[in-house]
């Protein structure tokens, strides 16, 4: 009895939006403007879509023009986050060129009368025998791409794709070299004005009374603006906007606010919020083995600010009852249908247009500073209002990444096997977007004359990745296991995404027990690893990562060496990181190690800075970040408060790729932070013999580890 094999399913973001023409058009100058949903958040992507693009067009990468996502044109890809770009939007596009290359050179095979099959393309001309040509662009008037994609046609195998897979200069780079307007901060549109909102420190705490009269002697002063709880200025120029706001905040009474949690005791603070308690997976493989002894050990955590260079900013303009954003929010669908919500409008009244910003690494204020500018431009007579956050209101009012608590529980026999393992965590969700809820998400929406309440934060369901749990589940051969999410239904300090979610705080925890209980088996960590893997992929690119360090080199005083190991959400793209540190004085990470596998590496290059922009981003968060608090405030309002990983601190990064073109292509931005954040942790013990569990690792919680050690 034979079967058939299934039938061929779109991409999954053509299935939501299958027109061929809303992903891409051939233009009058010869070029190809491709329009993906997805968007530019420094991760490369619009280098690697043209590459593909271009590769399953047969045209040259300079006749690619990559379209800035808008809800105008664009198709809706929901939200650019979660490593998932090339997944999703990559996929659907070869898909799209596929067909539209099957339909030109239809059209062009019924021309000449010559099979398509005798038909090749060069840089966009398409010859066959006789001398005949022609091309995408004589053609374009004939070929309708006004269709919806179909499964049928089949994109190139690896082995003849000569663009995808190869390192190409990156098509965003040169404007940010040269200084060429290319950054939201950037914009300037014609009549454009200033706007500044006001804001308390006290967290949670609200507009009484607000002295307007001073203000509106300030020159330059546009318009003062109040909606209920929400207060702002608008003026002709940045400087008048901050005087004058400087002037507004003098003239403002607030109420109390609400008390912050204790920072030095964040465990005991989450462990004791009501939580929605989730059992993540269960496993019990033949019968229970008896332990003789169980490890419990916890893990934290801290809040984690977002922290880009530049503080986030956006322009609004109204005309009539329509307005137009221009935002670096990473879903400008999503923030669509947030303002809709709030302003009460229909949501083909709003456009919504993408413009590059700096690195946001998640849900940072992006979306928020957009609905204040709408909020504000409704005072200004059509004319468009920039509004750009300060530093202290970036570090004070975003949302922040979730601190973590993580207690594990590791069952061991007589040799020190592990024959149980139980993994808790205690967090606030970790995502809290725009977008996805009957209620806006977003930060104004609180203060308004019509607030609607402030959401607390979910986290997405374990088919998504999850949010606290991600990572939780353990990829190795353990017999059983029980792994249990604990969100709270609290959340005095305002929590959403950061750059892999609950991922890192799971591998930190996961890695250190780990290393750990080798130590107790005097067994190499690494051997350790490898014995209870079965995954190939997961084994060589741990072997790979540890034969371009030279593990284990002799032993140093002063260094040490440590391993960390994940997959992504335990669906994405394999890393492993061997980190070397210096632990004479301070904590000094002199160099990470690092072997990613992610399938079809589209651009290697691009593959690389992902894995080191991850790497020296999370290691500035296991030496340094940590987001700082009294009773009633946050305190780490600047980078003296908040201080990141320097120029003159970042380790050398050294990568290896393991490229598999036969295998579909996954994401490399959220691959590193957990193995590095390990890594370095178990440096640190392999260094001092004293295991930090607390991050971050800073000398004083160094020192308290030493005092707790038996």
């Amino acid at each position: 009895m034979s079967t058939s094999s299934p039938a061929p399913k779109l991409p999954v973001s053509l299935v939501a939006n299958p027109k061929l023409s809303s992903w891409l058009r051939f233009t009058d100058d010869g070029r190809v403007a491709i329009s993906p949903g997805k968007v530019e958040i420094g991760q490369g992507i619009v280098t690697a879509l043209a590459q593909i693009a271009a590769d399953e067009l047969d045209v040259e990468i300079a006749r690619i023009e990559m379209i800035r996502a808008s809800t105008a044109t664009s198709p809706n890809e929901g939200v650019t986050s979660g490593s998932l770009s090339i997944q999703q939007s990559g996929r659907a596009l070869r898909q799209v060129c596929a067909e539209v290359r099957q339909r030109f050179l239809a059209v062009a095979s019924e021309r000449f009368g010559i099979d398509a099959s005798r038909l090749d393309i060069d840089d966009g001309t398409i010859s066959g025998p006789g001398n005949v040509r022609t091309s995408y662009w004589e053609l374009m008037g004939e070929v309708s791409l006004d269709h919806d994609a179909t499964a049928g046609p089949t994109a190139k195998g690896a082995a003849r794709r000569t663009i995808a897979g190869h390192s190409v200069q990156r098509v965003d780079i040169p404007d940010k070299v040269f200084a060429r307007p290319r950054f939201i901060h950037d914009l300037a549109l014609p009549g454009m004005v200033h706007g500044r909102v006001l804001r308390p420190d006290l967290s949670g705490a609200g507009l009484i009374t607000l002295d307007e009269k001073a203000v509106r002697v300030v020159p330059g002063l546009v318009a003062i603006v109040r909606d209920g709880g929400f207060a702002g200025v608008v003026a002709d120029s940045e400087i008048a906007a901050e005087a004058a706001l400087k002037v507004l905040s003098k003239g403002a009474t607030w109420s109390a606010g609400e008390p912050l949690p204790d920072e030095d005791d964040l465990a005991g603070f989450l462990k004791s919020q009501p939580v929605e308690t989730t059992i993540i997976d269960t496993r019990m493989a033949g019968p229970a083995r008896n332990p003789t002894q169980t490890l419990l050990r916890q893990y934290t955590r801290p809040y984690i600010a977002h922290a880009s260079i530049a503080p986030s900013c956006a322009v609004a303009q109204w005309n009539g009852d329509r307005v137009h954003v221009w935002t670096h929010s990473q879903g400008v669908y999503l923030l669509r249908t947030d303002l809709a919500i709030v302003l009460t409008l229909p949501e083909d009244h709003i456009v919504v247009e993408h413009i590059e910003g700096a690195g946001c690494y998640g849900h940072n204020a992006a979306d928020d500073v957009a609905l204040d500018a709408v909020l504000l431009a409704k005072a200004a007579s059509g004319r468009p209002v920039r509004v750009q956050w300060s530093r202290h209101d970036e570090m004070s009012h975003a949302p922040f990444g979730a601190a973590m608590a993580v207690e594990i529980e590791a069952d061991l026999d007589a040799d020190h096997e592990i024959v149980g393992w139980r993994h808790a965590i205690w967090s606030n969700g970790h995502a809290a977007r725009p977008g996805r809820a009957a209620q806006p998400a977003l930060l104004a929406a609180s203060e308004i004359a019509n607030p609607y309440p402030r959401m607390i934060s979910t986290n997405p369901p374990a088919a998504n990745g999850g949010g606290g749990d991600r990572n939780s589940i353990p990829l190795y051969d353990f017999p059983a296991w029980t792994i249990t999410s604990h969100r709270l239904l609290t959340m005095p300090v305002r929590t959403s995404a950061l750059r892999t979610l609950g991922g890192q705080g799971n591998v930190f925890a996961i890695e250190s027990l780990l290393d750990e209980i080798a130590a107790l088996r005097g067994e190499d960590p690494i051997a350790f690893r490898l014995r209870h893997l079965r995954d190939e992929r997961a084994r060589d690119v741990i072997s790979a990562a540890a034969r371009r360090a030279g593990w284990r080199p002799q032993k140093q005083p002063g260094i040490g060496h440590g391993v960390g190991f994940a997959r992504y959400k335990n669906t994405g793209a394999y890393c492993a990181a061997i980190a070397e540190i210096e632990g004479t004085d301070d904590i000094r990470v002199k160099r990470l190690t690092l072997a990613v596998d992610v399938g079809e590496a589209i651009n290697p290059d691009g593959v690389t800075n992902q894995i080191e922009g991850g790497a020296i981003q999370a290691t500035s968060w296991v030496l340094k970040e940590r987001v700082r608090f009294d009773r009633s405030r946050i305190t780490s309002t600047s980078w003296t408060d908040y201080p990141i990983l320097t120029f003159s601190e970042v380790p050398a990064v050294d990568v290896e790729i393991i490229q598999r073109p036969e295998i579909e292509p996954v994401g490399a931005g959220e691959a590193a932070h957990g193995p590095v954040t390990a890594a370095i942790a178990n440096a640190v013990y392999d260094c001092l013999g004293v295991r930090v569990r607390d991050l971050p690792i800073t000398r004083d919680r160094i020192i308290a580890a030493m005092e707790r050690a038996p």
